[in-house]
């Protein structure tokens, strides 16, 4: 089943008279379960191409279906909505609330879907745990590392049972031993059926993806499949 149809996508941002090309004729597909890296040189485009698969942009042209769902020319509450529920984020600065605990900024999501208190507090704990984080539950941000703190960005993307977890740079603000870790984290995911899309510039942690998509001049130079993917 395909979970990310994208056809002929187009994106121009205008700058006074100037047209700017970031996406020029983009067409991709992700199926269920894949994990794929979206690579490319500062200004290739995937910045943006991560922002329309994320429903944090619009398109230009084209076609953008999402678990079933056309979601190309939504309404930005649409694709607020579409967002929250299909998609789990993970972002290089981890995003969390500084005078939240790791469980109450988990918990977040849920609380915006609506979901009753004793289930987000059983499917938090069950997050929690998958990540490895559950004797940490109580602590503010500031009270962990930088790989916990990343570990509870994580739980809290996995949280909503996404379609799809979109990690942008998610081991840049980490050492090298610390993100291995993560990575090792992002692989456990994986083999537990969902579909994942990296997007960096980091050439040795595109290599534990199974497919790699590299962009140029807001057109894909290459996909390919990674025979030898890094293993945790």
């Amino acid at each position: 089943m395909e979970i990310i149809e994208l056809k002929n996508i187009v994106k121009n941002y205008y700058v006074g008279t100037i047209t700017v090309e970031a996406l020029r004729d983009v067409s991709i597909n992700i199926g269920e379960n894949e994990y794929v890296a979206i690579m490319g040189p500062s200004g290739s485009g995937k910045s943006t191409l991560m922002n329309i698969i994320g429903c944090l942009d619009t398109i230009t042209k084209g076609t953008y279906v999402l678990n079933g769902t056309d979601v190309s020319y939504m309404t930005d509450n649409e694709l607020a909505n579409t967002r929250n529920k299909e998609i789990g984020f993970v972002f290089q600065t981890f995003n969390l609330l500084p005078r939240y605990t790791a469980f109450e900024n988990v918990m977040l999501p849920l609380v915006y879907a609506g979901m009753p208190r004793k289930n987000r507090i059983e499917r938090v704990d069950k997050v929690m745990e998958d990540v490895g984080l559950t004797d940490r539950v109580l602590h503010k941000p500031n009270e962990l590392s930088g790989g916990q703190r990343q570990r509870v960005a994580v739980a809290r993307a996995l949280v909503n049972e996404p379609s799809i977890i979109l990690a942008d740079e998610p081991t840049g603000n980490l050492d090298t031993k610390t993100s291995i870790e993560i990575m090792t984290l992002f692989e456990d995911i994986y083999k537990k059926g969902n579909t994942i899309v990296v997007v960096t510039h980091e050439e040795d942690i595109a290599l534990h993806a199974r497919r790699i998509i590299r962009l140029r001049d807001g057109k894909i130079e290459s996909d390919i499949i990674n025979e030898n993917p890094v293993m945790g």
